[in-house]
């Protein structure tokens, strides 16, 4: 991962940030993204020495993403419909990944956003589930504690959901 004007090494395709920084990845590492891996395929041999924008991602969340790809590069890519039903099932993360996504709230949202962007469903799956772990057993009260968010709701309202809601809570 470096900066250069110099064209990308053999096997390498340059990523620009919507900050204007470039970065050299492997393009190995770099098809983990659907998005450019379809990029790429459109360019054809045309995509050698190009530069691919990335417009909504900034350099620290792009370098982050990108750190999380090479982590995973020989990860087989996720296929099969039983496959996604037992990710959606299940919120356990791996150590690495744990690790990986022990980053402000801000990044953590941004890693999502970025993930969902370039079409990354793993790395999408593991922020959704960080998010979900954050979430889990906690009050309406320390959710929105939790993630700073203003209860907009008057005091009537508020009962009216709770009676709505009944049925879900546990018991």
């Amino acid at each position: 991962m470096g900066e250069s004007e110099a064209p990308p090494a053999a096997n390498y395709i340059r990523l620009q940030s919507n900050d204007n920084v470039k970065i050299d990845v492997e393009k190995a590492v770099a098809e983990r993204s659907l998005l450019i891996k379809n990029m790429l395929e459109d360019l054809g041999p045309n995509a050698e020495g190009q530069t691919i924008p990335i417009p909504n991602v900034t350099e620290p969340v792009l370098r982050k993403v990108i750190e999380w790809c090479e982590h995973h590069r020989h990860d087989p890519p996720a296929t099969n419909e039983d496959e996604s039903d037992n990710r959606k099932k299940t919120t356990d993360i791996d150590e690495w990944d744990q690790k990986f996504m022990q980053v402000d709230q801000e990044m953590l949202f941004e890693i999502i956003l970025a993930s969902n962007y370039l079409d990354i469903k793993a790395l999408l799956d593991v922020g959704c589930k960080t998010v979900a772990n954050m979430i889990k057993g906690k009050s309406p009260e320390e959710i929105r504690k939790t993630f700073n968010i203003t209860n907009d709701f008057t005091p009537e309202e508020e009962e009216q959901i709770r009676r709505e809601n009944e049925w879900a809570e546990d018991r």
